[in-house]
This record gives C-alpha cells, sequence and structure tokens, in this order.
C-alpha cells in the first residue's frame, strides 16, 4: 500500500528535520515482541517511513534505508537508543531525552497510535494473532492518518 505524502517547500531550511523513534507491540504473546521504527516528517508530520523488526542495528538501517533520499539529507532527532549513533551520520544526528521537546511529534504519534488501535496498547487483551495482520493493521493506520494531515 503507498500513500503519497505532503511534499516540503524547497526553499524552507527545516523541511527535511526527521523524529524517529522506536516503539514495541506484541504478536500473539509476550515473548514475541515487535518493534515499530518510525520517521516522522516535522514539517508535514507525517510519517516518511517505517520498518517493524526487533530493537537492533539491523531494524534501524533498515529505517534509514526506507527515508527517502530527499529527506535523508536533514537533521534527524531521536532518542539516545545506540543503534541511532551507528546508523545516521553522526552531522545529522542529535539524539536528545523527551524533555527537550525535540521528538514531541513523534512520541504524540505513538500515543495515537495506541489511542486508535487496541492492539497497539502496552497492557491489553487485543493483540495480533500474526505478523501478517499485525503490519496490515498499522499500514491501514498509516493511510488513514496521512488522509486526515492532507489539506482541504
Amino acid at each position: 500500500m503507498t500513500t503519497t505524502l505532503l511534499e516540503p517547500e524547497p526553499s524552507d531550511p527545516t523541511a527535511t528535520e526527521l523524529e524517529l523513534d522506536e516503539r514495541w507491540s506484541l504478536v500473539l504473546k509476550k515473548s514475541r515482541k515487535r518493534w515499530i521504527w518510525m520517521a516522522l516528517s516535522r514539517h508535514t508530520r507525517q510519517v516518511v517511513a517505517d520498518a517493524i523488526g526487533d530493537r537492533s542495528e539491523a531494524s534501524c538501517h533498515k529505517l534509514w534505508a526506507r527515508i527517502p533520499e530527499s529527506s535523508r539529507q536533514g537533521q534527524c532527532y531521536t532518542d539516545f537508543w545506540a543503534a541511532y549513533q551507528n546508523v545516521i551520520p553522526a552531522a545529522q544526528h542529535t539524539p536528545c531525552g523527551k524533555e527537550s521537546g525535540l521528538t514531541a511529534h513523534v512520541e504524540r504519534w505513538n500515543n495515537s497510535l495506541r489511542q486508535r488501535l487496541a492492539r497497539f496498547v502496552r497492557k491489553t487483551l487485543s493483540f495480533s494473532k500474526s505478523e501478517r495482520m499485525h503490519e496490515i493493521c498499522l499500514r491501514l493506520f498509516l493511510h488513514r492518518y496521512h488522509l486526515s494531515r492532507r489539506p482541504t
């Protein structure tokens, strides 16, 4: 499923700033954690790339590879997870704590995901029984989220 993203203004130097974060969810049982990695554009508040995997550097590489080349040139704000420091070029990477507010938009997006889809809540009776359905539900949510972000 492809989603058309809002294109940033080329004259805006902050248009390619990204906030990256990862959050866990479960598939079938607690021992099957899946990490959802997101790259959110500060300019459009849209998810420009995502990846589902574990919390390894390989999953972070997968996210980085999915970020469009034009967006990959900007500044990236993340938490202090070591995988980000090993994948994102140092000149573009700004690790920061949640209290700084520099990752507030992606943290808010994570909250929206948890609020709207019970299967992504940390303690819930709702959960995905298969990885395929887990990903399909995430893709559907992203599609609807991007539609709601479009200007009317």
